[in-house]
């Protein structure tokens, strides 16, 4: 689908054993499971006709490879401002664990202590949005799930918060674009994973 107006691609990175386990993977690179490198290959398989002014990926390395894997290593900007929620005291955690402790534990609201408050994830969402907003063309961004979720927020002027509506499967594609003229940020499509795109 082509359109005069540009246009945000967002990958999530592949599976990793954390995010099979539902683990909080933040600073912790892990690697790509087996699968998750087919899941990278098929995400390729699926961009391989989009043409993209600039592709930036998280430096953690399930997202760098995810983005070698789909054929856009080699082109590939790194922003450290795209890497995961620093989650801090909660690190490798589970929701349910940590809820044990914290019954109303919600990471959108709360953050996570000796990590970020969604405000410092949301700052850093900020930073990238000022560059793909000067970006003459469509994008295409390698991430993890959390802050990507609040960039999708931040891009339509919502609060950091905000992101908690926003789940994101491994693997997936979403974009992020706009109705009618550049005032009006939108979401084009979220969460896709079926190999034909919208």
């Amino acid at each position: 689908m082509t359109t005069a107006l540009p246009t945000c691609w967002i990958a999530r990175h592949g599976e990793t054993e954390w995010s099979l386990a539902g683990r909080h993977t933040g600073r912790t690179d892990v690697p790509l499971t087996p699968h998750g490198e087919d899941e990278a290959r098929k995400l390729g398989a699926r961009l391989a006709r989009r043409a993209f002014a600039v592709v930036y990926t998280s430096p953690l390395k399930r997202a760098a490879r995810t983005c070698e894997l789909a054929g856009f290593g080699s082109v590939a900007v790194v922003l450290p401002d795209l890497a995961e929620w620093d989650y801090g005291d909660y690190e490798g955690r589970r929701t349910v664990d940590i809820r044990v402790d914290r019954p109303d534990w919600r990471i959108f609201r709360d953050g996570c202590p000796r990590g970020e408050t969604p405000q410092d994830v949301g700052a850093r969402a900020d930073r990238v949005l000022r560059k793909l907003r000067a970006v003459d063309g469509d994008i295409l961004v390698f991430s993890s799930a959390h802050i990507l979720r609040v960039l999708a927020a931040r891009w339509l002027g919502l609060a950091p918060a905000m992101g908690k509506c926003f789940m994101l499967s491994t693997a997936s594609l979403s974009a992020l674009s706009y109705e009618h003229d550049l005032a009006l940020p939108a979401i084009r499509f979220w969460n896709e994973t079926e190999p034909d795109l919208p």
